[in-house]
């Protein structure tokens, strides 16, 4: 069975996290996709470490399987093989300041003219429009203004930002769902679109909850560590050896934590009730905790998992890729080198499909514009096949 997108071709213009994350994502779903480089330097991202037999596995880790050609947008002959490219092409993506394409001549209403079927993904810091347009971002700005950082650490500390790059990567999946609808559309239609994606916007739209206590409240709501705002027992709690987590998300699964903890809690008017147990939240940790200190956090995580209670360990990241479930689920792949050989490990494609190939390797990530050759010998027999 084919996979999804194979028929799709990707122009990428992007570099750095929020677009390659895109194409990686529409890359693993099975379209072919065509990285357009700076000549000399290429994506930021190959300069950062950590670095494998001169490479780096950053880089690797978002960029593998795509092909890489090294274009001069400002020059003629440069233009030229642009221009076929884009003949070509399903979608294009870009994560320029706006208005940078438009004065290289290549904007979405320039494109749209001229190959109305193409669908145009643009994500930037800020969107297309509104007065902050065009002021640059990073992943740390966007999670500070977005909110993110407010509610993120514990209570009357310093904000913090989440550890990973959620700024760049919640922005890329929205892109790529506005890719995948375009696609959709445009076989119905016949038109492409263009899809506008700030990251900003994207930080705003993690905030489902915190939204929604400040607009009932008027309050916007402070850290709270690794508590759940809303729901008690949500959160860590101290074993004899360490922490591990606890969530027990409704009142059925209260009771059923009392009863695995042989605590007299679930009729406690304190406690009976998720509100309840929120305004008592601080008291109900430490009676828990009176019992879970007394054993180790594997001890609980198996008396928790017997009696049907979500519990689990807080793992580092080595410890995670050696999790069975982790690894039963193919979510640590090998990218291969040049060489064919295993060169990096990456994150697995989250996105388990009938029919999509899974596999356990990835093809490598591309050399700065290594596939000319490839790219431009595919360009000449799809423009020969279009010929009548």
């Amino acid at each position: 069975m084919p996979a999804p997108l194979e028929n799709v071709t990707v122009l990428d213009l992007t570099h750095v996290l929020a677009g390659p994350y895109c194409s990686m994502i529409l890359s693993d779903l099975g379209a072919r996709v065509i990285k357009v480089e700076r000549p000399g330097s290429g994506d930021d991202t190959r300069a950062f470490p950590p670095f494998k037999d001169g490479e780096s596995a950053y880089f690797a880790t978002i960029n593998h399987g795509k092909k890489s050609i090294a274009l001069d947008l400002k020059t003629p002959d440069d233009r030229t093989v642009f221009e076929r490219l884009l003949a070509q092409a399903d979608v294009l993506l870009e994560n320029f300041r706006p208005g940078v394409m438009q004065r290289l001549g290549y904007g979405w209403e320039d494109l749209h003219t001229r190959y109305p079927r193409l669908i145009y993904g643009a994500v930037s810091g800020f969107g297309h429009s509104g007065p902050d347009a065009q002021k640059p971002a990073y992943d740390m700005v966007v999670q500070a203004r977005g909110g993110v950082m407010s509610i993120t650490g514990e209570k009357d500390r310093d904000p913090v930002r989440v550890g990973a790059s959620i700024g760049d990567i919640v922005a890329g999946m929205f892109l790529g769902h506005g890719i995948l609808a375009a696609l959709l559309d445009v076989a119905k239609s016949g038109e492409g679109r263009f899809i506008d994606v700030a990251m900003l916007d994207s930080q705003l739209a993690l905030l489902e909850h915190a939204i929604a206590i400040t607009s009932v409240t008027g309050k916007a709501p402070q850290p709270s560590g690794a508590r759940h705002p809303s729901i008690t027992p949500f959160e860590t709690f101290h074993a004899s050896d360490g922490l591990f987590v606890i969530a027990a998300g409704n009142d059925a699964l209260f009771v059923r934590l009392c009863d695995a903890l042989r605590l007299p809690l679930a009729r406690d008017p304190r406690f009976a009730s998720n509100p309840a147990r929120c305004e008592n939240a601080r008291l109900l940790k430490r009676l828990i905790e009176a019992i879970t200190l007394g054993n180790s956090k594997d001890h609980w995580i198996g008396v928790l998992t017997g009696a049907g209670i979500p519990t689990g360990p807080i793992q580092t990241v080595d410890q995670v890729m050696l999790d069975p479930q982790i690894l039963a689920r193919n979510m640590v792949v090998q990218i291969l080198g040049r060489n064919g050989k295993s060169a990096n490990l990456s994150a697995g494609n989250p996105i388990k499909m009938s029919g999509l190939e899974d596999p356990e390797t990835r093809a490598p990530a591309p050399q700065l514009d290594g596939d000319r050759a490839e790219v431009l010998a595919w360009l000449e027999e799809v423009e020969a096949e279009a010929v009548p």
